[in-house]
């Protein structure tokens, strides 16, 4: 009786058996062979139900991988998905290329059979390379290590499981680094870096950076739904140099007034916003002979509809922007 090898299902020979019929038998193992080593099937899985791939012994391979899948260096899933399925492999040492090129926007996972929580899901429209011990499926594009190249372009989605060092990085779909990665970025001498990583998180979030580089002084701030954008910095403050005339402030503006020279109006900003605010600061000690005036622009100031006079010997002060209603309030004096 046939004897077969584990892997492969290769028949082995008995001594004195099959006489007159070797070479077929010989052809056949090497049928299986060139299947396993450079061969490519395309199996349909359309539908919802699980699919166990075809796999039978050498001596079935008349002709180079007719009526067996297993054994194909390449296996090509097609078809429309209407639910989740696995497709299953034998439950044996291997290695594949495979190439989920089937629709429907529903998760494919390659695993062992009888070993179904051991698989990996194979993204819609890309190819995986994989291996197995017989239980577990590895993903080896997630599982190589550390990856260096100049130029490294992807037409879909990567996941990263190890380093990858390179120059420049195209990617038409998400790069994935894993658990605890960091995004480093070194300067231009490759000495030092700045690097990225996600804090312990218990919801995924998105952050969509702003379409411009904004201007000086500016900060990032965050709408809610993480798009992000640049705005004035109402939480500093940007210092003047000493004006002696008039002078119209913008938001986040820090005023040294120098009247020793006469009184001068300072403008407040038009239309502020909620939070803007502007300091100002008696640089000579002269506001009490030659007055500040704020202008109001518009708004209300203390929730009046009058211009400031500042006449305090080195009054130091911030007006905080509110509302309509109140304007600029007084922060502190």
């Amino acid at each position: 009786m046939s004897a077969y090898t584990t892997r492969l299902k290769l028949e082995k020979q008995v001594s004195g058996e099959n006489s007159g019929n070797w070479g077929n038998l010989v052809n056949y193992v090497l049928n299986r062979i060139d299947s396993t080593v450079r061969g490519y099937v395309a199996v349909s899985v359309a539908g919802s139900a699980n699919v166990t791939l075809v796999s039978n012994t050498s001596t079935t391979n008349t002709t180079e991988g007719a009526d067996d899948q297993v054994h194909n260096k390449v296996i090509e899933f097609t078809g429309a998905l209407t639910g989740a399925i696995h497709v299953f492999t034998d439950a044996v040492e291997g290695d594949y290329t495979l190439f989920n090129n089937t629709s429907g926007s529903h998760a494919l996972t390659f695993a062992n059979t009888g070993h179904a929580a051991n698989g990996v899901a194979i993204t819609q429209g890309t190819k995986s390379i994989v291996y197995t011990d017989g239980s577990t499926i590895f993903d080896v594009g997630a599982d190589l290590g550390a990856v260096g190249a100049s130029s490294l372009t992807i037409a879909g989605a990567a996941t990263i499981g190890g380093a990858a060092n390179v120059a420049s990085l195209n990617s038409t779909g998400n790069v994935n680094l894993l658990a605890a990665s960091s995004l480093v970025l070194q300067d231009s001498s490759g000495g030092e870096f700045a690097a990225l990583k996600a804090s312990a998180t218990t919801t995924s979030y998105t952050l969509t950076l702003p379409a411009s580089t904004g201007s000086a002084d500016q900060v990032l701030t965050t709408n809610g739904s993480g798009v992000l954008s640049f705005v004035d910095n109402s939480g500093g403050t940007s210092w003047q140099a000493v004006k002696t005339g008039s002078y119209t402030a913008a938001a986040g503006d820090g005023v040294f007034v120098n009247t020793s020279g006469g009184a001068v109006t300072i403008t407040l900003p038009a239309s502020p916003s909620l939070g803007d605010e502007v300091s100002f600061v008696d640089y000579a000690g002269t506001f009490d002979t030659n007055n500040l005036t704020v202008g109001r622009n518009s708004q209300k100031i203390q929730g009046s509809a009058a211009d400031l006079t500042v006449a305090t010997e080195r009054a130091g002060f911030t007006l905080a922007f509110t509302d309509g209603t109140q304007g600029w309030l007084l922060k502190n004096n």
